[in-house]
Order: C-alpha cells, then structure tokens, then sequence
C-alpha cells in the first residue's frame, strides 16, 4: 500500500525523503497558518520565530501537495518525519483524507497543531507575523528563508496563498 504524507509547509520543498509522486491535492477543515511558534528549527525561546501548521477550523480547507514515498522507504520516512515534525510535541501526527487533483481521495500522514500546547498561537495579525519572522533565526537558519520558500513553492505549483504572499513582501520591507 503507498504511504502519502501531505505537504503544506517546508515539505513542499524540503520532503527530507524519497518522493514517487507529487499530487495537488486539498485537506478540508484545515486551514495552514503560522500559528506555532518556533523555538528550535526557526527560532529560539528568547526571540521565537513562526511556522506553519494546519489549524482545525470549520469550513476551512488547505492546498497542499500529497507526496506519494518511494516503495521501500515507508518505515524509514515515517521515523525521519517523527523526528522532524515532533521535536517539541506541538504538532499531532493524524492520518487524514486528502482530495486529489482528480477528485480521488488518500490517506495522508499529516502533522496538525496542537491547539492546547504552549506553542499554538493562532489569531496573530498579518504585522505581528510578519515582525516575528523577520527577525528570528533557529537551527534551521532564518525564518524569513521558510517564509519565502513555502511562499514561492506554492506560486510555482499554483497554489497562492494570498496571506503568505502578503507576508513575504511585508518581511521584505522590514528586512530591506
């Protein structure tokens, strides 16, 4: 059976596993946001970044990719993932039906947030967002680099998020 992981973030460009397939596809009640600070990978605890997390909300839905793993690696990706994903248990690992572009449906491994952790905070303005990524740096490097390669990553496969691209041109204004 093919193992499916959905990317809506930093996998859309960084999987950090063998992909077999990429398919547009749409988590519905889910909305991506950044609605997790990060104090590891984008961030620190003294001045945290943000990152993206899909956020469980009525109505809502998330254009990402479903990225299909190569035959063989399923157990070591699934692993990889935990590693990543799970670092500070603000994301829950869930397997959730995800739409394809041809309107068929898989099951996708896929990392939601924690709304009862210390990290969830969702309802930040745009501005606040924007001050937070533009000047945190994690383990992972600058958040900016997240932000402006999730939000380019998105335009190329044609799925604008117009509060990502509305971030990505106000951090640049800040940091220019």
């Amino acid at each position: 059976m093919t193992m499916w992981v959905f990317g809506y973030g930093s996998l859309l460009w960084n999987p950090g596993f063998p992909v077999a397939r990429r398919e547009v596809a749409v988590l519905h009640r889910y909305a991506r946001s950044f609605c997790m600070t990060s104090i590891h990978h984008r961030g620190t605890e003294d001045r945290p970044g943000l990152v993206l997390a899909l956020d469980e909300t009525e109505g809502a839905h998330c254009k990402g990719l479903a990225l299909s793993v190569e035959a063989g690696h399923e157990e070591q990706t699934l692993a990889e993932l935990r590693e990543r994903e799970l670092i500070s248990s603000a994301y829950l690992e869930r397997e959730l039906d995800v739409e394809l572009a041809d309107g068929s449906v898989v099951t996708a491994v896929t990392y939601v947030i924690d709304p009862h952790h210390v990290q969830y905070c969702g309802g930040l303005s745009l501005e606040k967002q924007a001050q937070m990524i533009a000047h945190a740096v994690g383990g992972r490097g600058p958040n900016t680099e997240y932000l402006y390669n999730t939000a380019s990553h998105l335009a190329e496969i044609g799925l604008h998020d117009q509060d990502l691209d509305w971030l990505a041109n106000r951090v640049r204004e800040i940091t220019a």
